[in-house]
């Protein structure tokens, strides 16, 4: 008889992948977020996309938008979440003030890059202070993500 597969991960450690590849990153933060007692079980099931989430301030206060959470599917109907809702992220004053200066310079955005829970159970958001690369910049990322392969392969 095979063992099933737990329903809840012990380690949640979701990555945003295609934010180094369209950003330059500055400033690194994490943040608590939020949540709703559907959200957190549906992100320790890994059900997150995060490919075109984003932060912003609204009045002084940072929020994430389009992080896509699913619905828990146990959750009922009344009882489960909206899946794209916008979720207040939780920064202390000093790094919040910090991070609405920065932002408002030109081509600087804020940036969701992974999605953990920690080992008290919280989830935690890390976000990055970025400026979006330019078409030649992506090119040499790329060129110099094929040259290392190539080192680690002649290594081996």
């Amino acid at each position: 008889m095979a063992k099933d597969k737990p329903r809840f991960a012990k380690t949640v450690n979701i990555k945003n992948r295609k934010a180094s590849y369209e950003f330059e990153f500055i400033d690194k933060y994490v943040a608590g977020m939020q949540l709703m007692g559907t959200e957190i079980k549906s992100i320790r099931e890994n059900l997150v996309n995060m490919q075109d989430a984003f932060c912003y301030f609204k009045k002084d206060e940072l929020f994430v938008k389009q992080l896509h959470i699913a619905p828990y599917a146990q959750g009922g109907s009344h009882y489960n979440h909206l899946s794209d809702r916008e979720r207040k992220l939780l920064l202390n004053k000093r790094e919040l003030s910090k991070l609405s200066e920065k932002s408002k310079e030109k081509g600087l955005s804020i940036i969701p890059t992974r999605l953990f829970i920690t080992d008290r159970g919280f989830a935690k958001l890390e976000i990055v202070l970025g400026r979006g690369k330019k078409l030649y910049d992506k090119r040499g990322s790329i060129k110099e993500k094929d040259v290392k392969r190539e080192l680690e392969r002649i290594k081996f």
